[in-house]
């Protein structure tokens, strides 16, 4: 049974007059689903790190504790509780873990539960709302262009979002989704862009002969920084542009940072094009600053996007770069000025656009200063910060 929207309101007032009488100290628990590297998992591990170091008390809720994230909490004293569902939430262990997590809520006190992603939306909202949290934050994060969301599954996940306080979206884009194909009424969705720390990658040097053997000092880098759980990023794309740029520019090389189910199947594709000799694969890095310090243009080829972290990262390190024209990308760059966009699954418009800035140095330079400055002035955890406290209170 959905609760009034009425209540619910009234609720959120009391929230409201709770949290204005004590910001500092409050108790924010935020739950994702795990702590793997991706971009909604840095940017909720990153965000309790900030609200920490601000005051308010912090917990990390997960339902799989491992990863190479972990190491960010423990740096910070954050507390990382796990509530284990491995495989599917339609399994009875669900219900027990969701009701454990009801107890840790109330035992703790926490007056804020704040989900990140579409799984910890499912399964925290709930517990929240069963623990009479005052103010429950759920996300919506990409465009729900992959195979998970059916229309059925979407409604489910409609209503149990329709159980929070507020929605957090990443971009203009994925807000308007929400607005047009799932009914919520627009003061109830909030945008708050992704936040970078940009002086990693400003500070960032890197020995390129040590970090990247086999690597020439002649060679021009083009980068790729995504995972490859599915052919949304558009890996393909990229691998089908590199044969022609490798006509014109034999010096190129690609390095594709990043792994999931589907890297087989990319490395398949380019043995079949003769392409292995200008090829990298490098798995998943934790040294992404000084790897894109080693760089000379950075690349996005994505088909769906809700505000791409990749974007952001390369933009901070001071390198042009090229993105598809998917979701939230538009939001972040503005075409000619901080960096080109082209259309998505379009290998042709890719690859001129990487001949065009390989061949062009004073351009490549000029994109990659606006475009270090346009995250610097839009894109920091300050901005997310200052957006979150206005949202929590």
């Amino acid at each position: 049974m959905i609760k009034d929207p009425r209540a619910r309101d009234q609720e959120e007032i009391h929230g409201k007059r709770f949290l204005s009488s004590g910001q500092k100290g409050t108790r924010v628990l935020m739950f994702i689903q795990s702590l793997e590297l991706g971009g909604s998992e840095t940017q909720c591990v990153e965000v309790a790190r900030q609200l920490k170091a601000e005051g308010y008390g912090v917990a990390v809720g997960c339902l799989r504790a491992g990863g190479p994230l972990k190491a960010r909490l423990d740096e910070a004293g954050l507390e990382c509780v796990e509530f284990p569902v491995r495989t599917s939430l339609l399994r009875p262990n669900t219900i027990l873990q969701m009701l454990k997590l009801v107890a840790f809520i109330r035992r703790r006190k926490f007056r804020i539960v704040h989900t990140n992603d579409l799984y910890s939306n499912l399964f925290a909202v709930p517990a929240a709302w069963l623990a009479r949290v005052p103010v429950i934050i759920s996300s919506r994060r990409d465009l729900a262009r992959w195979w998970w969301y059916t229309p059925v599954r979407r409604k489910i996940l409609r209503k149990v979002q329709g159980l929070s306080t507020k929605i957090l979206v990443n971009s203009e884009a994925v807000r308007q989704d929400l607005l047009i194909k799932d009914g919520f009424a627009p003061h109830r969705i909030h945008v708050v862009y992704n936040g970078i720390g940009t002086k990693k990658f400003v500070l960032a040097k890197a020995d390129r002969e040590k970090l990247l053997p086999g690597i020439a000092s002649s060679h021009k880098l083009i980068i790729m920084v995504a995972n490859m759980h599915a052919g949304a990023k558009g890996h393909g794309d990229l691998i089908e542009a590199a044969g022609t740029v490798r006509e014109t520019c034999p010096e190129a090389r690609f390095l594709l940072a990043g792994d999931g189910e589907m890297r087989p199947f990319f490395e398949d594709q380019v043995r079949t094009l003769g392409l292995a000799e200008i090829f990298v694969f490098l798995g998943h890095r934790t040294d992404i600053p000084q790897l894109l310090s080693c760089c000379d243009i950075g690349v996005l080829a994505s088909k769906s996007e809700g505000l791409p972290n990749a974007v952001l990262e390369y933009m901070a390190a001071g390198l042009p770069v090229i993105a598809t024209t998917v979701g939230g990308v538009p939001e972040i760059i503005e075409n000619e000025v901080h960096g080109l966009l082209i259309p998505p699954e379009n290998p042709a418009a890719l690859s001129r656009a990487i001949l065009r800035l390989l061949k062009d140095p004073q351009l490549r330079e000029r994109l990659g200063k606006a475009g270090r400055e346009r995250v610097r002035a839009r894109f920091t955890f300050s901005e997310v910060l200052a957006s979150l406290r206005q949202i929590y209170e």
